[in-house]
């Protein structure tokens, strides 16, 4: 079960963090949002993989946490948004950092071939 900010201890502060946005695609949602406001489907085709299940769960999770808002249009048919909140922005350096990190990581596996890649010596 999830902890509140109330029952987090501050010695862990990481670990509240890695609670909050831990998961396969949290970060990868957060960072769709960076760019602006989306749609479910748009979210959806933007995430390959990601099931419709897996997708409602954590943009509910993001929401609860106050990272990410949810707006329901009254229309026909009825259209739903998600966007960041201010908080939710907080973290967009931390995402476009990962996003790096994670390109060139890729890239260094890459040409560094099946053995991996190795430790400086």
């Amino acid at each position: 079960m999830r902890s509140s900010v109330e029952e987090a201890p501050d010695h862990c502060a990481i670990e509240f963090a890695m609670e909050m946005l831990g998961g396969r695609w949290k970060l990868a949602i957060l960072k769709q949002l960076v760019v602006g406001t989306h749609r479910f489907g748009e979210l959806s085709r933007a995430l390959p993989g990601i099931t419709q299940r897996m997708l409602t769960r954590q943009l509910r999770e993001l929401e609860a946490d106050g990272l990410v808002t949810r707006t329901v249009y009254r229309e026909v048919p009825p259209r739903v948004e998600y966007a960041l909140t201010d908080v939710g922005h907080s973290l967009d350096s931390i995402t476009e950092e990962l996003d790096k990190w994670g390109r060139w990581y890729r890239e260094t596996v890459r040409r560094a071939g099946p053995s991996g890649p190795r430790p400086p010596a």
